[in-house]
Order: structure tokens, then C-alpha cells, then sequence
């Protein structure tokens, strides 16, 4: 393997350098980058970060790889694990951008910190990250729709048994060419609450990326498919009335020209798409109201015909139209057929700010190079 290390560029950037492990051969001939499905297949590289003796140590480039763990690593046992989501775009002109990139780095560090994880130097985390798509650039697809996931996941490495926080850790961060998320693309997705299954409560850990939010949510996920619903609409913990999110994106409900959505109360996650879509709607003189929603209000509105649209907000799928939702014997149907005008008036100006086709105007994006 070719190795190389990136100097400091300047007085204000952190001083460790990037060591880099060059992969030899590339595996994208075998890659179709216009269908690469979601998550499936991964780019040459990988960025690779040990914490050790209390301090992060240097970032490695490396080839992308399997790892070897002693069957007692903490975190396989006590699920002490973050992650985060995010996506490269090439625009037009063949340059490449990151999506919020600071943002969503921010948001892993509040993440470490509900973990009990050491935070990072987001900062330099950015320069390692930039220098990573830089070197699989061409695995950034050019169709537009698709990307490059980003995936960085940071887990405890002791090889130790016994509930308390590690002293040792390691952060990767991969890539992967994607297209849609949802099997139904674009189409509207369905949904149903249940009063059988919980996500979160106050004071746990529902607004953080961590393991163990996402694997108790699998069973009643795949009940409600078995069912022909594509996910679950959280209801509270407590009363089982009052709307959360959907498994894996926040929720958006266009009552009587205003847009609704639950608040971030400590149970929810907050995500960098639906923060997106409500500073546009602000700055579009759309009223925007973050407050607690009962599923009975939602139905409610329908009822009298002030429901205009629902749809879902993620980094995944950006904007997912919602054609019906399911509760207690009772379905709301929107339109199964195509997205909403206000939805799809956000979904073509994040994505025109993605690809650059429409101005940044919010400084969104951050060039890799």
C-alpha cells in the first residue's frame, strides 16, 4: 500500500496530520453507481480514528476492511455506539459538497455526550472527512437523485465485561454510493401508530443516533410491513396519543396553510433535514409551529378538510411524501399517488441546493476541496 501524510495547511487547523494507506485497486469497475441500491455496496477507503490514553490519537485513511474483535469488546454487550448520516453531492459543474457537514459533526459530538464518549475535534474530524471524498471522489455518483452516503460510527473497544464507560474507543467513517431509500422511491409511503410498542421517553436517549434506539424499533417495524405499511408513526410513551416521529425520519403535517411539527422535548431526534425544511418555510412567510400534536387532531383536521399535506424529513430520503396513516381502526388518505406541491416545492430546493442548481444561500454545502 502506497502511505502519504497531509501537512498542516494552516496555523488555525489542528495540527495532526492525516496518514494515508492508499487501496491498490479499486473496486468500482464492478460497481453500477446509476443503481447502487442503499447501503449495500462500499468505496475503496475508510477513515479510521482510536481514542487511547485519553486523547484521540491520529486519523488514518485506509483501505475499506473487515475488522477483527475480541468477543468481549464492550460495546457488543453494552451497546456504548453513536453514529451519524450524511451525503456528498456532485453538482453539475463535477464538484463535490457535503450537506451540513458541520451540522451534522455538532450533532455527533451531542450525541457522544449523551454516550458517555469522548467528543471529537470537529474541526479536524471535517479536514479527515473532506480529505476521505476527496480520495473516492469518483465514487460520488453523477445521476442525479443519487449520492454518497456518509457513515461515521464511533464504538467502545475494551475488550473488558462489566457496565461502565470505556476507556478506549475507535471511530470509522465509510462511504456509499446510494439511490433511494424507501423501495416505493418517491411514491408516498404508508403509516400506522402502535399502542403495543414504545421508542423513547423523556430523559432516555431518543435524541441521539445510538445503536440502541433503532434495534428495539425492528420487530414492530416489521409487523407493520407484514401489514403492508412501510413504517410506524411514534405515538408518546406515556399516553400513546401525541405524535413523535417515524422510525427513520421526522414528521411535517400542512394544516390550513401552516406547517406542524412535533418539538424536540428530548424524546425526538433532531434532524438536520427537518431543521432545513422549517428554516425555508420561515423564510418562505410560512408559519411554522414545533409543538405537541395529537394523532386524534390530525384526524380531526382531515375531517373538516384543513389537512393539506403530511410528509416526512430525513437525510436518507430528504423529503417522503406520507399517503396514509393508520390508527385504531381508522385510515387517513392523503394521496397515494404523487407528493404534495409544498412538499415538492422542498424536496426540488434542497436537492437543487444539493446537486447546485440553486444557490446556497444558507451556506449549506462544504466543498471537499
Amino acid at each position: 500500500m502506497n502511505q502519504s501524510t497531509i501537512p498542516q495547511k494552516s496555523k488555525n487547523q489542528d495540527s495532526s496530520p492525516i496518514k494515508i494507506e492508499h487501496q491498490t485497486e479499486s473496486r468500482i469497475q464492478s460497481v453500477d453507481l446509476d443503481n447502487p441500491g442503499f447501503g449495500n455496496v462500499f468505496a475503496d477507503h475508510m477513515l479510521n480514528i482510536t481514542y487511547k490514553n485519553n486523547q484521540w490519537q491520529q486519523p488514518l485513511i485506509e483501505p475499506f476492511r473487515e475488522l477483527s474483535l475480541s468477543p468481549a469488546t464492550a460495546t457488543i454487550h453494552y451497546g456504548q455506539t453513536v453514529f451519524e448520516g450524511m451525503k456528498a453531492f456532485r453538482g453539475q459543474n463535477g464538484e463535490v459538497k457535503i450537506f451540513r457537514l458541520h451540522d451534522h459533526l455538532n450533532r455527533l459530538n451531542n450525541s457522544c455526550s449523551r454516550m458517555c464518549i469522548p467528543q471529537l475535534d470537529t474541526e479536524l474530524l471535517s479536514r479527515a472527512l473532506k480529505k476521505l471524498i476527496t480520495i473516492d471522489r469518483k465514487w460520488v455518483p453523477e445521476k442525479y437523485g443519487n449520492a454518497l452516503y456518509i457513515r461515521p460510527i464511533i464504538f467502545a473497544t475494551d475488550a473488558s465485561l462489566g457496565v461502565k464507560p470505556a476507556k478506549t474507543y475507535q471511530l470509522l467513517v465509510i462511504t456509499s454510493p446510494v439511490g433511494a431509500y424507501y423501495d416505493e422511491g418517491f411514491d408516498p409511503v404508508n403509516l400506522t401508530t402502535t399502542d403495543e410498542y414504545i421508542r423513547a421517553t423523556e430523559g432516555g436517549s431518543g435524541y441521539v443516533k445510538t445503536a440502541c434506539n433503532y434495534g428495539p424499533t425492528l420487530l414492530p417495524a416489521q409487523k407493520a410491513k407484514e401489514k403492508g405499511f412501510t413504517q410506524i408513526l411514534w405515538l408518546d410513551a406515556h399516553e400513546h396519543k401525541y405524535i413523535e416521529e417515524v422510525g427513520t425520519m421526522n414528521i411535517f403535517f400542512k394544516i390550513d396553510g401552516e406547517l406542524h411539527t412535533p418539538p424536540l422535548d428530548g424524546s425526538i431526534l433532531g434532524g438536520i433535514t427537518r431543521d432545513s425544511v422549517i428554516r425555508l418555510a420561515s423564510q418562505w412567510d410560512i408559519p411554522v409551529h414545533q409543538r405537541r400534536i395529537t394523532i386524534n387532531e390530525i384526524f380531526e383536521a382531515d375531517h373538516n378538510n384543513k389537512l393539506e399535506e403530511i410528509f416526512g424529513t430525513g437525510t436518507a430520503a430528504v423529503i417522503s411524501p406520507v399517503g396514509s396513516i393508520h390508527h385504531n381502526g381508522k385510515t387517513i388518505v392523503t394521496d397515494r399517488e404523487q407528493i404534495g406541491p409544498f412538499a415538492q416545492k422542498l424536496y426540488e430546493t434542497i436537492t437543487g441546493i444539493q446537486y447546485s442548481t440553486l444557490e446556497d444561500t444558507n451556506q449549506w454545502m462544504s466543498s471537499i476541496d
